[in-house]
């Protein structure tokens, strides 16, 4: 409702992790404005092109927000940010995990899963398994991107395809996370689940060298017997504007 009073918008996340004493610390940012229906399809951390102010307001009010509630365990607290403005907007907080949890675990090296897990199980967050004592134990190195190759098809409006796949190859390298799901060579895709079949989550000290990491990445996934969205997702990690980090939430939209 909120987004289209603003000016090309960015959605901004910040990751934050709860304990049951009282602790709460953000773990950076996240920015996911590559959306297609609202659908998240690239993200990446930092947010390196928000102003660094922003970025300040936005830690300090999901802290804020988290602590009002009294919230317990990793959580997300997600805003808009007007381009034209630079006011930022609360949208909502998710109480969970979420697909993209992976890129501030490459920038952080905060395993959130497990954090949640000894959260879960009364630990502090100073718990040397999760090892932050205080805010400043957060560290943000390098940046870190995700893309979510889909059994979708780009050229037919992003119809999911199904279909068994009939030949699978994954990417590798220093730098490169995989998480999949029931990609391999005999699996059958069926209509009734969703149609991702592996994150790919790329790490460098640039953002330049990191864009460069995940489209060479993509372009090594080999996928046979369904179609997929790995020439769309190449098309995004090689365009201008995603690498000048100026992508807003109607860029795809807008973009064909």
């Amino acid at each position: 409702f909120i987004e289209k009073y603003l000016v090309e918008p960015k959605h901004i996340e910040v990751q934050i992790l709860a304990d049951q004493h009282g602790n709460v610390y953000h773990l950076g940012e996240r920015d996911c404005s590559l959306q297609r229906r609202y659908q998240k399809v690239v993200e990446y951390a930092p947010a390196w092109s928000v102003p660094k102010a922003t970025i300040e307001a936005l830690r300090a009010d999901a802290v804020k927000i988290a602590k009002q509630v009294g919230y317990v365990s990793a959580g997300t607290v997600e805003f808009l940010v007007d381009q034209k403005t630079g006011q930022h907007y609360f949208i909502e907080m998710n109480p969970r995990i979420q697909v993209e949890h992976t890129v501030t675990e490459m920038v952080t090296g905060v395993d959130i899963v497990r954090a949640q897990i000894l959260i879960a199980q009364g630990e502090p967050l100073s718990h040397p398994e999760i090892g932050l004592s205080c805010q400043e134990d957060v560290h943000v190195n390098g940046y870190a991107i995700q893309c979510r190759v889909t059994t979708e098809d780009p050229a037919n409006n992003f119809a999911p395809d199904t279909g068994k796949i009939t030949s699978y190859r994954s990417p590798g390298g220093f730098g490169i996370r995989l998480d999949g799901g029931t990609a391999y060579a005999g699996a059958v895709i069926s209509p009734y689940y969703d149609s991702l079949l592996v994150k790919i989550t790329a790490w460098d000290n640039t953002f330049d060298g990191v864009r460069r990491k995940a489209e060479r990445a993509v372009r090594e996934v080999h996928v046979r017997g369904v179609k997929t969205n790995i020439s769309f997702v190449t098309n995004i990690l090689n365009d201008p504007t995603f690498a000048a980090g100026k992508c807003h939430t109607k860029f795809i939209d807008e973009t064909p």
